[in-house]
């Protein structure tokens, strides 16, 4: 018989309607005292059984549902979770020439806080809720099972990750887990294209696999092309848009360490960097600099942080991006492409659209949206979790304004 919590009409209506967080509350306050990892029955004031959840008091969201009916959380619950989260990529995700994915996308895949990618031959889980690391084993058990990895690594999430990023970007958050040692770095592909990615240096891995869909589509628009890439981190979208033959491809970031990797990842695929630029710099500063000097553009690109500091400036998707928007739009020719994305959860697609509004607006532009595009089909949400929809990439065709 596992513990029951008692929850309040808002926390069972959210229940009802299939959300999988519960948030503290005046209700969760009252709890008995529990540990993270706990496995406990909600029920409503009255007693009647609501879901089983995932206990994690220290958290904002102090319970993850991880189903509607009572079960144990065991080693064959997770195989079958598992089994079904492969059954998904293998039928319905465009995985041609890759293999670097998303296996496990948390909520999407009925495993709230927990994350799974595969690199190559090793698998890398990471955990966005306390309440999974007292059954960490039971997962790497299952994973080893039934996929027989080479390895299996966690990449830790520690708090104040936004100051911690800007700190050091080569700092081990990586450890093995199970299995052998990868290579560091580790040569992946995706879309027939190589990245160099590292296991267990940075907060992440080098490659944000959201985007791999993304980065085909961009392949269809920049032949013979200039392209810029802002916010450029290890290249990705750099090395897409020089493979698919873009005339000039320029790639700004703040960060050396990134720009360095960018540069081996277009070596790693026989593209010679020397042909293409590599601006070190503050994205809006490099933007006024290119403005000065009479730079155009006919495909800009910004993926920018949800949140980034450099020394000169601070970036955040709320209020920053209609700035990077007008100036932009400065250096990109009539016609052009004006692509804008943002993985940031807390602001929907209609406040971003606001924003690229916005920026349009200062530089005296149009902007028309001709695609809307999101996370690839491994990163499944549930229709009953808006949260999950949180990638926004918005192809623009910029105007001369009305």
């Amino acid at each position: 018989m596992l513990p029951q919590r008692s929850v309040g009409a808002e926390s069972v209506r959210m229940i009802e309607l299939g959300h999988p967080w519960i948030i503290a509350d005046a209700y969760t306050k009252k709890w008995p005292a529990g540990e993270a990892g706990d496995v406990v029955e909600l029920a409503d004031p009255a007693g009647r059984f609501l879901a089983t959840a995932l206990l994690d008091p220290a958290d904002r969201i102090v319970a993850r549902i991880l189903s509607r009916h009572p079960m144990r959380l065991d080693r064959g619950w997770i195989k079958k979770r598992l089994e079904r989260a492969v059954a998904i990529r293998r039928d319905h995700a465009d995985l041609t020439d890759t293999d670097a994915y998303r296996l496990v996308n948390g909520e999407g895949d009925g495993f709230p806080g927990l994350t799974v990618d595969r690199y190559g031959d090793y698998l890398m889980i990471q955990l966005y809720c306390n309440g999974w690391r007292k059954h960490l084993k039971l997962v790497t058990q299952a994973l080893d099972e039934l996929l027989a990895p080479a390895g299996i690594y966690e990449k830790g999430r520690p708090q104040k990750t936004r100051e911690l990023e800007a700190e050091r970007e080569d700092k081990k958050y990586g450890r093995l887990l199970t299995g052998t040692a990868a290579p560091d770095p580790l040569l992946v592909m995706e879309n027939g294209l190589n990245y160099r990615i590292s296991l267990e240096r940075g907060l992440n891995t080098g490659l944000f696999l959201d985007q791999r869909n993304n980065r085909r589509d961009l392949v269809k628009r920049v032949k013979g092309k200039r392209f810029l890439n802002l916010f450029s981190y290890t290249g990705a979208f750099s090395v897409a848009a020089a493979s698919a033959g873009a005339s000039l491809v320029t790639s700004v970031d703040a960060s050396a360490t990134y720009m360095e990797v960018a540069r081996e990842n277009f070596n790693a695929n026989r593209l010679n960097p020397k042909r293409h630029e590599f601006l070190l710099g503050d994205c809006l500063a490099v933007l006024d600099d290119l403005a000065k000097r009479g730079k155009v553009y006919d495909v800009i690109l910004m993926d920018p942080p949800s949140f980034s500091t450099t020394a000169k400036s601070r970036f955040t998707t709320r209020g920053g991006t209609s700035d990077l928007v007008a100036a932009a739009l400065k250096i990109l020719k009539n016609g052009g492409l004006l692509i804008a994305s943002s993985n940031h959860q807390k602001v929907d697609v209609a406040d971003y659209l606001k924003e690229l509004r916005r920026g349009a607006l200062q530089a005296g532009s149009s902007l028309d949206v001709v695609a809307l595009h999101g996370q690839p089909e491994d990163f499944p949400y549930p229709v009953t979790f808006p949260e999950g929809r949180y990638l926004k990439y918005a192809i623009c065709v910029k105007g001369e304004g009305m």
